[in-house]
C-alpha cells in the first residue's frame, strides 16, 4: 500500500511525496507555505489521481520522460521522477493511480 509522506523543507515549506508500497517515490509535490495547503494538496491527489485526463505525460530536453498530476483547475499537484522509457512513465502512471487513494498519511513534521 501507498503512502504520503509530508516533510518540511529548509526554507519552511510543507512538501509531500508519494511512496508506492515497495518505498519508491512516484509523485512529489510542490512546497506549500501552510501545512493545510499541502493536506489539501494529498486530498486533491487522492482524487484527481482517479481520472486519467488529469496526467500529462511530458518529455524532458534531456529526453527523459516524466508526468504531471494535474487538478480539474489545471493546476500542477505533483510530478514524478523522470523515467528511462515512456513505459515506465506509463507504469509510474498506473502506480499513483493504484496507491493514492487509499494511502496513509505519514506526517514528519510534528
Amino acid at each position: 500500500m501507498g503512502k504520503f509522506i509530508i516533510t518540511k523543507s529548509a526554507n519552511g515549506e510543507f512538501r509531500f511525496k508519494l511512496n508506492a508500497g515497495n518505498g519508491e517515490t512516484i509523485l512529489t509535490s510542490e512546497g506549500y507555505n501552510a501545512k493545510a495547503g499541502c493536506l489539501n494538496g494529498i486530498e486533491s491527489v487522492k482524487t484527481n489521481s482517479q481520472h486519467d485526463e488529469r496526467f500529462e505525460k511530458k518529455t524532458a530536453t534531456n529526453d527523459k520522460y516524466y508526468f504531471n498530476l494535474k487538478a480539474t483547475n489545471g493546476q500542477v499537484i505533483g510530478t514524478s521522477q523522470m523515467y528511462t522509457s515512456a513505459a515506465g512513465r506509463d507504469n509510474g502512471i498506473e502506480s499513483v493511480k493504484s496507491n493514492a487513494a487509499a494511502a496513509a498519511v505519514e506526517d514528519q513534521t510534528v
